[in-house]
């Protein structure tokens, strides 16, 4: 049976393409896989609110608002008591939710990752290490468009469209200032930053 007082939460915050789930997936492995992981990208509302559209009518999915806020702070907090959850499943190639779901049972370590991990004061009192990644906008802008093209059936313009109109200035707006609350930041380079968290929470577990 877990032991709840050894259960804790690792929050991964940072930019469209800079290398959030990659980086979840480097501690992941470094635990051996004794943990769970949880992906922001999976809480996206079904429907966007219309005051979401952008000028030119386009969905604005770099907002905070795009989120099901409720859900994922239900969903963290069942994790963190020990209980297994049903999480949601997006289908970024529709845009919407798939009617499945997938269960994730909790661990004594717990990744989220996401956009806006460290944006929502609630979540954050549930976490016990909060990290984010700062890349370079022109790397992140480079992996986000090989990412939506070969990955998601988006076009080249499409893209490129999107970063200008919404991912560029709710960064600067929204997702950047989220480095306030972070322990720690990570660069471009995560492999050492991999090793020393896991190393971390490896004395955690070892409490």
């Amino acid at each position: 049976m877990l032991d709840l007082r050894l259960m804790y939460l690792v929050g991964i915050a940072g930019g469209s393409g800079s290398g959030k789930t990659t980086f979840a997936h480097k501690v992941f492995d470094r635990l051996d896989h004794k943990a769970c992981l949880i992906s922001m990208d999976s809480y996206y509302l079904d429907v966007l609110p219309d005051n979401l559209l952008t000028a030119k009518g386009n969905p604005n999915f770099d907002h905070p608002q795009a989120f099901d806020w409720e859900l994922l702070f239900n969903h963290l907090a069942k994790l963190k008591e020990g209980e297994t959850i049903q999480s949601p499943l997006y289908d970024f190639k529709t845009n919407s939710r798939k009617e499945e779901t997938v269960s994730i049972a909790p661990e004594r370590v717990i990744i989220f990752e996401g956009i806006f991990s460290l944006f929502d004061k609630n979540i954050r009192d549930l976490m016990d290490i909060k990290c984010f990644l700062h890349v370079e906008a022109d790397i992140r802008f480079t992996r986000r468009l090989h990412r939506d093209v070969n990955e998601r059936g988006r076009s080249l313009e499409s893209v490129i469209g999107q970063y200008y109109e919404t991912v560029r200035p709710m960064y600067l707006k929204y997702l950047e200032p989220q480095k306030q609350f972070a322990d720690f930041t990570v660069g471009e380079e995560t492999d050492v930053a991999a090793d020393i968290l896991a190393a971390r929470l490896k004395e955690y577990l070892n409490e």
